[in-house]
């Protein structure tokens, strides 16, 4: 007996998808929204923007960039150059890590490993949003537009700074915190022998052929420029802070390119696809969004009541800071990326609504 042919997708239209990218743009201080969507089976494929950018404009795509982290992590361990249980200290010099997760007077930092960098499970205080002794959040100023770079020194520096959240791997606890990617950035480049930059293009956008897709690091390059980041209705022009943080947000791309290394993901390129399972070990997340986030993996946390007689599925993939987005809804076989360009965190909510029309609507 032959299996039965799987019955086809019936998609929402080319109206449909421009009208959802125009309410994009209605959200508390969204001033401009692109939404790309395509499935897997090839018979969807659309891109439109709306407001202040348009559909081909390159964009940050903020922590986005740690799928791509992912990617690489994923393809040296399968060449035995790293794998996810080695301490820091394999890969890391003593000086450079020491007292980085001290409690009750007791450094952890030895049993800290790069599966806790990746799933956020090792208790180290967020740089840019944990409040220091003076209550104050080194997020603030950059926000604000104070421009300053952020290498992996600094970076630890102020993490010492911070009390950390709980135990290495303490079970249930999850904090998300660009400490953890700033770390493993050093890591890549130590297991490469390359920049950050050069282990991205080498090993994920070259192999993919993103010509538009690039790890941000001269400050004084401005051409072509990406849209300016908003934090509300202000730009914020952060390059010197920006090309100082490649491995945790640094990634300058376009909704098609992101597309592209989003199907990629997902479809074996860069790993056996059953990977994707090991790699949803999730712990729920309630800041700065609620969402589950498992090994360099986010799922999207959508409640039963915002689509209760038509289950919408899991959305697997990444958000950034900056309301750039890339998903896949596996039940659906439905690709989401674009962004929102807004770092305060309200524009987040519009993106959401937007894949949640789309997964509706398609029959």
């Amino acid at each position: 007996m032959t299996s039965p042919t799987p019955t086809a997708h019936r998609y929402p239209d080319a109206a449909f998808l421009d009208d959802t990218v125009r309410r994009m743009t209605r959200a508390r201080a969204v001033h401009g929204a692109i939404l790309c969507v395509e499935s897997g089976d090839g018979r969807l494929a659309w891109r439109g923007a709306a407001g202040n950018l348009a559909p081909d404009a390159r964009y940050f795509i903020a922590s986005v960039t740690k799928m791509v982290v992912t990617a690489v992590v994923l393809q040296l361990r399968a060449q035995g150059r790293i794998d996810l249980d080695d301490p820091l200290a394999s890969h890391l010099t003593a000086d450079l890590i020491r007292g980085l997760h001290v409690t009750n007077g007791v450094d952890r930092t030895g049993a800290l490993t790069v599966r806790h960098l990746i799933s956020n499970t090792s208790g180290l205080t967020d740089y840019f949003f944990g409040k220091g002794p003076d209550g104050r959040r080194s997020g603030d100023l950059l926000l604000a537009g104070h421009d300053e770079p952020w290498p992996l020194e600094r970076v630890l520096e102020r993490a010492r700074t911070l009390r950390p959240r709980f135990a290495p791997g303490q079970r249930g606890k999850v904090h998300y915190s660009d400490t953890n990617y700033a770390l493993l950035g050093r890591i890549l480049e130590n297991v490469t022998g390359r920049s950050v930059a050069e282990a991205f293009h080498d090993m994920v956008f070259a192999p993919l052929g993103l010509r538009d897709t690039y790890a941000f690091a001269d400050p004084e390059d401005a051409t072509p420029a990406p849209a300016p980041m908003m934090y509300r209705d202000a730009a914020v022009h952060v390059p010197r802070y920006l090309a100082s943080i490649p491995a945790e947000g640094g990634v300058v791309s376009t909704a098609t390119d992101v597309m592209t290394f989003l199907k990629a993901f997902f479809g074996g390129r860069f790993f056996p696809r059953d990977t994707i399972a090991e790699l949803q070990c999730w712990n729920r997340i309630y800041f700065p969004g609620q969402f589950d986030f498992g090994i360099g993996l986010e799922r999207q946390w959508v409640p039963w009541f915002l689509s209760p007689f038509r289950p919408v599925g899991d959305l697997l993939g990444f958000w950034g800071q900056s309301g750039a987005f890339a998903f896949h809804n596996p039940q659906h076989d439905l690709y989401f990326t674009g962004t929102v360009n807004q770092l305060s965190g309200f524009g987040h909510g519009a993106a959401v609504n937007a894949m949640l029309r789309v997964i509706r609507a398609t029959r």
